[in-house]
């Protein structure tokens, strides 16, 4: 059964995850995936978002897919209970784990049951392919894709992180209105999160206490 829990930013939503998840999540090992940030300027959300699986308790093994080994990569994410994949530049993340082959590792994991977290852009290559953001980052750092956008295939919808933050406002707008018509897009602020289990997926909300 896939289990995913497709974020805009983890952070924002973390506390909804145990509930999700249904265990405890103290000891869990998850591999974490910083790469979409990696030539991000002020990456402060991959520090945050490590730091929230922290204090739920999990133990956080950090892969940087493009410099890490295909044996390291496998290794990491065959032992871990949960995969994480941080947010960045969407293409730049694709690029490197179809690169290194850990696209299919994961996609070869989901299907087993292991769940998925995405934060960003990590929600968003759980779609069938990354060419509607490109309004919100840039495909040009990507050039080794060459136009293909193609991405797991996990979720058979469009997630459109972030929506309702200014920061992001008038690319989100141009996205909706260039694809809204072929598309199933759909937005999540940052305080939600699309659960999705065995292909069915539902908006969470955080809840301001």
């Amino acid at each position: 059964m896939a289990k995913l829990f497709l974020s805009s930013y983890f952070l924002k939503v973390a506390g909804l995850f145990p509930e999700f998840i249904g265990e405890d999540c103290t000891g869990k090992r998850v591999v974490f995936i910083p790469t979409a940030a990696l030539n991000e300027r002020g990456a402060f959300y991959i520090a945050a978002d490590r730091n929230a699986l922290r204090k739920l308790g999990m133990i956080v093994d950090e892969l940087e897919v493009s410099s890490a080994s295909e044996e390291k990569i496998k290794e990491s994410i065959s032992a871990a209970d949960y995969i994480f994949v941080a947010g960045g530049n969407t293409f730049f993340l694709m690029q490197e784990l179809r690169r290194k082959g850990a696209d299919k590792l994961i996609v070869e994991e989901i299907n087993k049951g292991k769940p998925y977290i995405g934060s960003s852009a990590g929600s968003a290559i759980a779609s069938k392919d990354i060419g509607y953001v490109r309004f919100m980052d840039s495909p040009k750092a990507a050039p080794d894709l060459n136009g293909d956008f193609s991405a797991l295939s996990a979720i058979d919808f469009c997630i459109v992180p972030h929506y309702g933050y200014f920061f992001f406002k008038r690319a989100i707008e141009r996205t909706l209105k260039e694809f809204s018509d072929t598309l199933d897009l759909r937005p999540i602020s940052n305080d939600q999160v699309f659960v999705v289990i065995d292909g069915k997926a539902e908006i969470q909300t955080k809840v301001n206490k």
